[in-house]
This record gives structure tokens, sequence and C-alpha cells, in this order.
């Protein structure tokens, strides 16, 4: 089989440099752009948890909007290649992380131990144009989730559950 490859490019910069740098732990914010050429300018933050502004998206929600986002663009794509209508999309992903317990120890570096993502579970209530189109709609959910390349690179369970609505029956 032949591979191909594609490289993704953006530029990060951090943001929060309050006059200190990182001169002490409660000295700088944790914002930060994202940006790419042609493309908008994406603020994000720490989770709150960890000094961040909750107003801003964290690492760990831009990694469910990959997730959903690409799985929704395989799904749309693979029903339109089918001929089954989709009126309407729209998901609201949760996330698990499992924080590992924190050893204390006089080294303050080593007692953050960071968590990871064990599971995501992926919730698109999607709207056809027939309910005559369920079946082949739920194959393309499923094989979606086969090629969705986000999801094919994580080391957790991402499930989804579907809800489908018609705008006939």
């Amino acid at each position: 089989m032949a591979e191909n490859t594609r490289n993704y490019h953006l530029n990060l910069q951090w943001t929060g440099n309050t006059g200190k740098g990182t001169a002490s732990y409660l000295s700088y914010e944790r914002a930060f752009e994202l940006s790419a050429e042609d493309k908008s300018i994406i603020q994000g933050s720490a989770d709150p948890t960890h000094r961040g502004d909750k107003a801003k998206y964290n690492p760990e929600e831009m990694l469910l909007a990959a997730l959903s986002s690409s799985q929704m663009l395989w799904f749309l794509q693979l029903c339109a290649e089918k001929g089954i209508t989709v009126l309407s999309y729209q998901d609201s992903p949760i996330g698990v992380m499992q924080e590992e317990v924190q050893k204390e120890t006089d080294n303050e570096l080593l007692n953050v131990v960071p968590g990871r993502f064990r599971r995501v579970v992926l919730n698109p209530t999607v709207k056809l144009q027939s309910k005559a189109d369920q079946q082949s709609a739920q194959l393309c959910q499923d094989l979606a989730a086969v090629r969705c390349p986000i999801s094919r690179s994580v080391n957790f369970m991402v499930e989804i559950i579907v809800t489908f609505e018609y705008a006939s029956e």
C-alpha cells in the first residue's frame, strides 16, 4: 500500500508573561495563541484547575474538538457519497481524564503527576432527511469512526452514541 504524507503547521505563542516570566509558579499566566497563515487566531489557556483562564479553550477541550470535528467531517462525507441527506449535526463530546495519585516528596516538581484521558464519548445528534436512511447512516457513522485519523491516533477509547432525528418519516 502506498503511503502519502501530509504535514500540518501552526504557530504557538505564549502570551502569559506578566513581566516576570516564569520566576515562580504564581508569576505567570497560562495564556497562549494558536495561529496559522490565513486563519483566525485561537486564544487558549490551561485548564482552570491549573491556573488557566476558564473563558479560553484549554488543550483538553481542543482534543475533544479535534476528535468530534474529524468524526463529523468523515461522517458527512460518507453520507454524501451514499446519497444520505444530513440536515444537521450537533455533538456534545465528553472526555474522561483520570488524574494520577500524587506522591508527596520534598521536590515540588515531582509531586505534579499529570492525568491522562481514559475515554471520550461523542454524542452526536444527527437530523436526517428521511428515517429510511437511518440504518445506512449508522453504517456511515461506524465507518467514519474507523477512518477518522484523530481517533486512530489516540491511545484511549472513543465511543460514539448517536441519536438520529428525522425531517420526515
